[in-house]
């Protein structure tokens, strides 16, 4: 083969790397989303309130999700980054099907640590892996196919989850999907090859073992990595607070049945996140060439109109009303992600780039996974002596707050990449 036609093999292998990580990213959303379709009928067999099931779908998860973050992605700027994910998404999908073996909250928290301990090894090693098979100017786009794998997992998850909870109980669901987990992390490290790191990075005075004090120094010295990270934490704490509670409000206060979620719900979900995985891509790759400043304007902008949807969707005299203006407001509040990676894995040093990444995931997740759907279930369980079944649906309205702050903390990013734009000029 010509040097021409090894290049053209090299950038057709690229998409199959994507393609296989986002498969991976895929089942990780998969036994994410899972616990948020089956909440009624766990909540109803195991006699939980809704405040534990959003420590479950929430705090319970996010928590060791976000501890073994950092030092997963440790181990990935210094060790094999493809043999971490495959582990990893074996660890995941093992738990997930010991969920379904639970006989009280307490064997389901465990199940959902160890769901979440699995699932830190998946996007740190990812996006670094990703960095090095794709140049600056195309990341925005590989990050964007990668986190396809969010609303392939949800529309799976919700659609397979569903129809095997209907047909089968909700116990079968969780062994079902943890069984194609198992399968496919042996199949990954078949196809993928671990990369050069740093292929496509320009040299720089940066040790290749620097160690997790200069990450964290990198990233807390950083103006701008601050006000992304809390302005994303923000956004995810809507955008979570949604997802998990969203299928249950839709059962129990306007009469959608298991099936339905499994079907509309599933639909309606996938296709937001993937508009808005498109939208983002085109922020980076396009809008954010053209004005760096787009990288936080433009999620921030979307988060602002966020707001009237996730005010009036409760609102709502039927379900396909209701699910119709869910939509925009799942598709506001998912735009920020891709933006956020790109201008992170741009502007970060490639020997912890891993590191960087998994600092963002971490206050992301901590803010806005762990304490978003655990919030609106406690100010469910709050409400319900008062307003009954329509208690879940305020306490969704009680996110708008939170996004108007996130608009807020974007604004500020935008500002501080217009001084370092500034700075740089001088």
């Amino acid at each position: 083969m010509d040097n021409q036609g090894a290049v053209r093999g090299d950038e057709r292998y690229r998409y199959v790397v994507v393609a296989m990580l986002a498969l991976a990213y895929m089942l990780n959303f998969v036994d994410r989303q899972l616990l948020s379709i089956l909440v009624e009928p766990i909540k109803a067999e195991l006699a939980l309130s809704d405040t534990q099931m959003g420590m479950l779908t929430g705090l319970m998860f996010a928590l060791f999700y976000t501890l073994f973050g950092i030092p997963v992605a440790m181990i990935a700027d210094r060790k094999n980054r493809v043999r971490l994910v495959a582990i990893a998404c074996a660890t995941w999908s093992v738990f997930t099907a010991l969920s379904g073996l639970a006989r009280g909250f307490a064997g389901l928290a465990i199940a959902r640590v160890g769901v979440g301990i699995g699932e830190a090894g998946c996007s740190p090693p990812s996006y670094s892996i990703l960095a090095d098979y794709f140049p600056p100017e195309q990341r925005g786009r590989a990050l964007a196919l990668y986190v396809l794998g969010i609303p392939a997992g949800t529309f799976i998850g919700t659609l397979a989850g569903g129809w095997i909870a209907a047909e089968h109980g909700w116990r079968a669901a969780f062994f079902a999907l943890g069984a194609a987990g198992l399968l496919f992390a042996p199949l990954l490290l078949m196809i993928v090859r671990e990369p050069l790191r740093g292929r496509y990075d320009l040299p720089r005075e940066m040790p290749p073992t620097a160690g997790i004090g200069d990450a964290l120094a990198f990233f807390r010295g950083s103006k701008l990595f601050l006000l992304t990270a809390i302005s994303c934490g923000l956004t995810a704490f809507c955008g979570y607070g949604l997802l998990a509670w969203a299928p249950a409000y839709l059962i129990r206060a306007q009469g959608m049945t298991l099936a339905q979620i499994g079907g509309f719900f599933a639909v309606a979900s996938a296709g937001s996140m993937v508009l808005a995985a498109w939208m983002g891509a085109w922020i980076s790759d396009r809008a954010g060439a053209r004005d760096p400043a787009n990288y936080a304007t433009l999620p921030g902008l979307a988060v602002l109109a966020s707001a009237p949807f996730m005010l009036a969707f409760p609102l709502a005299g039927s379900w396909p009303v209701s699910l119709a203006l869910l939509v925009p407001a799942m598709i506001f509040t998912a735009i920020y992600f891709v933006p956020a990676l790109a201008l992170l894995q741009n502007r970060t040093p490639p020997h912890y780039r891993a590191t960087v990444s998994s600092v963002l995931l971490f206050l992301i997740n901590l803010i806005g996974l762990g304490c978003g759907p655990l919030f609106v279930g406690a100010i469910s369980d709050s409400l319900t002596p008062t307003y009954g079944v329509d208690a879940l649906g305020i306490a969704l309205q009680c996110l708008v707050p939170f996004a108007l702050l996130a608009f807020g903390c974007q604004r500020a990013a935008a500002a501080a990449i217009r001084n370092d734009a500034m700075r740089g000029a001088e």
